[in-house]
């Protein structure tokens, strides 16, 4: 295996976990936005019951999970400086739209948090507004990529790139996706602290996000056809044990949702599915970065950036993996909150 076939392994390691813990985080914002206020009292109390569920589950972890985003981008212009500069010189727009998603996001957040008065509320909307455009416009660039849209010189059409059908299914996709994610965390999370009612809430979404995603999912296959069908060919052949893996983990979470057995393997299977889907779409461009113009080796860089990359890898896989896990136990044993 090359160096370059290495660094694009650590890419996509960087693009799954963001996917897993990214997409989950948010999911969360989209309920908050579906969530509502309520209009009766006993709807207020419902409402801010869930809300202080996302917070509790979200609080002691969000700024760690955009971790990956940053060293998904410092991978890519380091190891592969070519396809970073198709990309960026094309994509901008969906690029720029989703950072300051990003930004009014974890603003939106942190202000929530830190201020009272009316100003809260609209701390919260802006918060959970850009929960979902964020994931929509990060959806957009994966669909362009993969229909080809992105020339390997670069400059491709800054709009035509990427809207059309392929890329908004798929950012879509990612919206529902991390909708479903979240509502199975947070049902989990709400029946390990006895919140009966707030995990039923999340319960009936999860169910509800798990269809919608499917149906997007089918959808997505016909788009792919159509328009991305060297992807498309990867998945029905050398990608297929991995697509059906993640139909059998979906269905088997989806089961155990709707039998509310939360505790055995909810997460686990829901997290197989995503992350075969994503190790299903590396295999399925194998060997292209950007189909079907820029392969994995004539993307990468120079030799010595390179093995920068997997030294530095190898170096935070054993420094800063454990304490990220460490982190992530602990929020699940509810010891980081108030």
């Amino acid at each position: 295996m090359s160096r370059a076939e290495i660094c694009a392994l650590i890419l996509w390691l960087g693009a799954t976990l963001y996917a897993v813990f990214g997409g989950a985080d948010f999911g969360a914002g989209i309920w908050d936005l579906l969530l509502g206020r309520g209009k009766t009292k006993a709807k207020a109390n419902a409402a801010k019951a869930v809300r202080q569920r996302i917070d509790h589950s979200l609080a002691p972890v969000w700024e760690a999970n955009h971790v990956w985003l940053i060293f998904i981008l410092v991978v890519l212009w380091t190891a592969f400086p070519e396809a970073f500069y198709a990309i960026m010189t094309t994509l901008y727009i969906p690029i720029a739209l989703a950072a300051l998603g990003i930004v009014l996001r974890g603003a939106g957040f942190a202000f929530r948090h830190a201020i009272e008065g009316p100003w809260t509320e609209t701390a919260s909307r802006v918060f959970a507004a850009a929960s979902l455009i964020t994931p929509f416009f990060m959806g957009c660039v994966v669909g362009a990529i993969a229909s080809g849209e992105v020339p390997r010189e670069g400059y491709g059409d800054p709009t035509g790139s990427w809207i059309g059908v392929l890329p908004f299914v798929i950012g879509v996709l990612f919206v529902a996706g991390g909708a479903y994610l979240a509502a199975v965390f947070l049902t989990h999370d709400a029946k390990a602290a006895g919140e009966k009612k707030v995990a039923a809430y999340f319960d009936r979404r999860a169910l509800v996000s798990a269809v919608v995603a499917g149906l997007l999912s089918l959808g997505g296959i016909f788009a792919l056809r159509e328009e991305a069908r060297y992807v498309f060919d990867g998945l029905v052949g050398p990608g297929l044990p991995l697509v059906i893996f993640s139909v059998l983990a979906g269905g088997a979470a989806f089961a155990l949702l709707a039998l509310k057995r939360y505790e055995i393997l909810v997460r686990p299977l829901a997290v197989g599915a995503l992350v075969a889907v994503v190790w299903g779409w590396y295999v399925a461009q194998h060997p292209y970065l950007l189909p079907t113009s820029l392969t994995i080796d004539q993307a990468a860089g120079a030799y010595a950036s390179l093995l920068v990359v997997i030294i530095v890898f190898l170096v935070a896989a054993v420094l800063v993996l454990p304490s990220l896990a460490l982190l992530y136990v602990l929020s699940q044993k509810r010891l980081l909150e108030d």
